[in-house]
């Protein structure tokens, strides 16, 4: 048996749904789906519905949808009905970056996977392209507490593209930028000079690329097969629209106020972010949520658009062979 076989047999490998496995023998769109935002970013039963809801738009834009879970020890590239309904509403679920898969499988754990652990899985299944709302990213004060996300450099390490709001408003993002460029992370504004702000239509950071329709982030897609190299990840930074923003000045001063209150009350590391947004929630009326949720229903729309155009190509072209895409 060779070692690929081995490995697609081995109990810890990823299992694919028929659905999504289909789609891809078939060369058909197929958008990878985070699952954090369903266990653990949204109140139940609200949680259920946009999980649907993301799905049923994915599909309406003619691709398949392949939301990303760890259950009983195994890693599901696409859920099928019960299992959706299972990430909702499972209060064990656990919360998994790619550092935590190896130990959740080994010890048969469930959990719904962050940014991190959805974009490696989807990667080494052979998807190409995921949409999620924001990346993770630089903490302020990093130059003191060296706190920063995760998700830089596994998609600095993973070929897959993705398709998101910008990085929380809550993070460093001019250093996150440039920790972006010292990763060697490509970054296209999708219709925008300036890099999205997560809840806000524009951080006021500019972008060096701008692209305006799925054909050609497809196209800069092929460049980045036929050019080789180490396989990192295109991040397509896809603004929330003015009319679904949060408001700017409501934004600035709550984000200001909590970042004050964390600071008097010592809070720290991990803490932090759960703490910053739930401040932004509580203090916008919950406005920060829908302008979330806007921006992810945008992404995932433009993902399967994106998704549908990378598909288009033709099956022979070297650049579309399935190890390729995977960053394998």
């Amino acid at each position: 048996m060779s070692s690929n076989a081995s490995h697609r047999a081995h109990p810890c490998a990823p299992a694919l749904s028929p659905e999504v496995r289909a789609a891809l023998a078939t060369h058909h769109p197929v958008v990878a789906l985070e699952s954090t935002i369903i266990a653990h970013g949204l109140p139940r039963p609200r949680n259920l519905r946009v999980a649907e809801e993301l799905e049923g738009l994915v599909r309406s834009a003619g691709a398949v949808p392949a939301t990303i879970a760890v259950l009983d020890g195994r890693a599901h590239i696409g859920l099928d009905k019960a299992q959706l309904e299972r990430v909702a509403t499972d209060p064990g679920m656990r919360k998994l970056g790619h550092r935590d898969l190896a130990p959740a499988m080994a010890t048969g754990a469930s959990g719904a996977t962050t940014v991190s652990a959805t974009a490696f899985l989807a990667a080494r299944a052979g998807l190409r392209v995921f949409a999620t709302g924001g990346l993770g990213g630089v903490h302020r004060e990093w130059t003191r507490t060296q706190d920063e996300s995760a998700d830089l450099r596994l998609l600095a390490r993973t070929g897959i593209t993705v398709v998101c709001a910008g990085v929380k408003s809550i993070l460093d993002v001019p250093a996150t930028l440039q920790r972006l460029e010292t990763l060697g992370v490509t970054v296209l504004g999708y219709g925008t000079g300036l890099f999205p702000g997560f809840y806000l239509t524009s951080s006021g950071e500019p972008v060096d690329w701008t692209v305006r329709t799925p054909e050609e982030v497809a196209d800069v897609m092929r460049a980045q097969d036929v050019l080789g190299g180490p396989g990192g990840a295109l991040v397509v930074a896809n603004p929330v629209s003015v009319a679904d923003q949060l408001n700017p000045a409501l934004h600035d001063r709550v984000l200001a106020e909590a970042l004050a209150e964390c600071r008097e009350r010592g809070i720290a590391g991990q803490a932090v972010t759960p703490f910053l947004l739930d401040r932004l929630m509580r203090g916008t009326g919950g406005a920060s949520l829908e302008a979330n949720l806007a921006a992810v229903r945008a992404n995932v729309s433009l993902a399967a658009r994106i998704s549908g155009a990378w598909a288009a190509r033709s099956p022979e072209d070297p650049a579309s062979q399935p190890g390729r895409a995977a960053g394998q």
